[in-house]
């Protein structure tokens, strides 16, 4: 257990954005719930000096700075969150990896495989790199998992993992979005990745991916939606599709397992009413009353949430443990996300061994192409 006399976690944010706020309002609610205070933040940075003073004023902050080298050496953070666009993470990462703080990255945590394995081999156990993929964390999930891990569900099958969200051409008209030098992608590493995540969380190592992707409505360098069909070591195979030319937003996945389907319908985030059992004929009563009972993977909040995973998180450093979610989870997905863009561009098949050095999607995820 930890020890409840320990300090709180000294946490730095870098970027002072919506995505800060979010991960700023978590921290604050934990620290506000708990005695003695898991967590505090005693640093911020961001380039704009208006919106830095203003986030640090709002959260009560008290160290503001525009060098990240003098966060590090005044501030002192256990862990700095990183919420700036993500073609910053890697040197963000690598600087606070070097200078002794652990590191929690906003997704995706690099635009390449390649600035991915840097920031791992740059870890030394303490300091840590993790990764933010917060919707493993809400019950249903780990719920999930824990029954797909025993068996009680029976053997995986087929699944379906649906990332269809819309956003218009002025949200792409913002500099850094769907830019393969910037961002690494459209949708599919963008928006996609947090139900990727979920997939690979439940049904593991992925094999062979086949993937069209087209830039069929936006005037972007990247693509609008990609579709793909992904085979795993386990034998299940799985239909993906990213999009932000959809209306009618849903963040959809479903496993069909010989006992059961487990589904969960949300947007961008779930609880335990977004997701629903069907039990196949004859396995009622067992697999009902299993995942009734089943564990939710230690407690806490039903929500898939930052707050869920910060707890995590901070419950992981407070002990002298690795933080989830580790460099070799967050690279699984990544390599997938790298794969459905390989396919696409060379209209065949990819596995894994296809995407390391020194392959040119090891690289970069569009592989040195410009258009599709």
């Amino acid at each position: 257990m930890a020890d409840v006399t320990a300090e709180p976690v000294r946490i730095a944010i870098v970027g002072a954005g919506n995505i800060a706020r979010s991960h700023a309002r978590a921290i604050t609610s934990q620290a506000e719930a708990a005695a003695p205070a898991p967590a505090t933040i005693v640093a911020a940075m961001d380039v704009d000096q208006s919106q830095l003073g203003t986030f640090c004023a709002e959260f009560h902050i008290p160290g503001g700075y525009g060098d990240l080298g003098t966060l590090l050496s005044q501030a002192r953070p256990d862990l700095v969150h990183i919420c700036t666009p993500p073609s910053t993470h890697h040197p963000i990462a690598l600087e606070c990896l070097r200078g002794g703080a652990s590191v929690l990255t906003e997704k995706p945590p690099t635009i390449s495989l390649r600035e991915f394995d840097e920031l791992a081999a740059a870890e030394q156990r303490p300091p840590w790199f993790a990764t933010v993929f917060q919707h493993r964390f809400g019950a249903g999930q780990r719920r999930l998992k824990q029954l797909a891990a025993s068996g009680a569900l029976g053997r995986p099958l087929i699944a379906v993992c649906h990332t269809t969200w819309f956003r218009d051409q002025a949200y792409f008209d913002v500099p850094w979005r769907g830019r393969w030098d910037t961002e690494g992608g459209g949708p599919t590493m963008g928006h996609g990745i947090h139900q990727m995540d979920m997939l690979l969380d439940v049904l593991g190592d992925w094999t062979e991916v086949s993937a069209i992707a087209r830039t069929q409505a936006r005037t972007m360098p990247t693509e609008d939606l990609s579709l793909a069909h992904v085979t795993f070591a386990n034998g299940a195979v799985a239909s993906v599709v990213n999009s932000v030319l959809s209306p009618r937003e849903e963040s959809y996945l479903r496993f069909d397992f010989e006992r059961a389907t487990v589904e969960v319908t949300h947007l961008y985030g779930y609880s335990d009413d977004d997701w629903r059992l069907t039990p196949a004929p004859g396995c009622e009563a067992d697999v009902t009353a299993a995942w009734k009972h089943a564990a939710d993977g230690g407690g806490g909040d039903a929500h898939s949430s930052h707050a869920a995973q910060f707890a995590r998180v901070l419950a992981a450093l407070r002990d002298g443990r690795r933080p989830p979610v580790s460099p070799s989870e967050a690279r699984r997905t990544m390599a997938l996300i790298a794969g459905i863009y390989a396919s696409a561009f060379t209209r065949r098949p990819v596995a894994p061994a296809d995407l390391g050095p020194p392959a040119a999607f090891y690289t970069a995820m569009n592989g040195g192409h410009e258009a599709w």
